[in-house]
């Protein structure tokens, strides 16, 4: 176990989940309806060794905050870990200002009282597993300022089309960092993860401020990759990106299948989340339920097809939920006939009978909403 020290950051730049980013940040979204999409880095990090984590915050943070809490179900040291939730004003009227350089900023008093001399940087918004402590034993023995985690992915063209992807010599040097337009399938997509020494990420806070307030630490770090040594590893297994709203559906359609599941979920790795005593599911004898993920706490009467179901939901007799995500607390009542889409948490769809979006263009019913 190496001496680090974990960020969390939820600063990026275009990236929206329209409708549900407007009730939460990317990381307190439901996740294969048991999870919420920070507890992937945090229990990342809590496996690696890394008990002093910051989650850096910088809208709606009431959800975030609550799942969050202390971080004890993490798994983390009572004793001398700590996990702290820190804040980012969010003043700047223009987005372009507010990026995660103006976070860091803003909480550097923080960042100088972690006495650790490695830093480890992921974002609140992918979903994947990796152990970090044999990721910085690479970073030390490879020599490199610093290194970048990356997929390789060969659907460039139509996904991933929000984030970064990394330009690499044969020594795997990252020669240059620049947003994907969607030109080629075959990419190398950075997964916003860094690890430097403590003393450079700082300087490179300081320096990106400098250049300009729009930088983020992607810019400053493309930016020095002449004079830097920056070195790219390949991350393999499952991998998702939450950018826009069909990201969020497909990342989690895709865990339905076992075998995919499989690349994400591991005996030894576990991902903690915060839990609640319920009871468990109830199936009645209309129910009907194939190649779904139900989560505790349930009453299912109606039919249940390919579809995820959060806690605490009730689907009523005669109902039909296929190729769905259902949050936590909804209500389907009877004979409603539910087809490729997102139903946010609490909603309530009693006398629409019919709502179905075509494939591949999932349909968004409003958190709370009664239909």
């Amino acid at each position: 176990m190496y001496d680090a020290f974990g960020i969390v950051n939820s600063s990026s730049k275009n990236i929206f989940v329209e409708g549900m980013q407007d009730y939460r940040p990317i990381g307190a979204f439901s996740f294969l309806g048991r999870y919420r999409v920070i507890d992937f880095p945090i229990s990342n990090m809590s496996n690696s060794g890394i008990d002093r984590i910051q989650v850096y915050v910088n809208n709606k943070p009431r959800s975030l905050v609550e799942h969050v809490g202390t971080g004890r179900h993490y798994n983390i040291n009572s004793k001398s870990g700590r996990l702290h939730v820190l804040f980012s004003e969010d003043r700047a009227r223009n987005d372009i200002y507010n990026t995660d350089i103006a976070a860091y900023l803003e909480n550097m008093e923080y960042i100088h009282r972690m006495h650790n001399p490695y830093v480890v940087i992921a974002p609140n918004y992918m979903v994947y597993t990796i152990d970090y402590s044999s990721l910085i034993e690479t970073h030390i023995e490879s020599g490199a300022d610093i290194t970048l985690l990356y997929h390789a992915v060969d659907n460039a063209k139509e996904a991933f089309l929000s984030c970064n992807i990394l330009n690499l010599n044969r020594q795997k040097g990252v020669l240059s960092m620049e947003p994907n337009h969607g030109n080629a399938k075959n990419r190398n997509i950075f997964m916003d993860t860094y690890i430097m020494k403590t003393e450079l990420f700082v300087e490179l806070v300081y320096k990106a401020k400098s250049l300009s307030s729009m930088y983020t630490l992607a810019d400053i770090i493309n930016e020095e990759c002449g004079e830097l040594d920056v070195r790219g590893v390949a991350h393999r297994g499952f991998f998702a990106s939450i950018t826009d709203f069909k990201s969020y559906y497909d990342a989690n359609m895709s865990l339905i299948d076992y075998k995919a599941g499989q690349d994400l979920f591991h005996e030894d790795w576990p991902i903690y989340t915060r839990t609640n005593d319920s009871c468990p599911t109830h199936y009645f004898d209309t129910a009907d339920v194939k190649s779904s993920v139900v989560s505790n706490g349930c009453m299912i009467h109606g039919s249940v097809e390919n579809s995820i179901i959060g806690r605490g939901c009730v689907i009523k007799k005669g109902a039909v939920i296929k190729n769905s995500i259902i949050l936590g607390g909804c209500v389907i009542g009877e004979n409603v006939h539910i087809e490729n889409h997102v139903v946010d948490k609490q909603a309530k769809i009693l006398r629409g009978k019919e709502l179905v979006a075509p494939a591949g263009t999932p349909g968004y019913v409003k958190r709370g909403d009664t239909l």
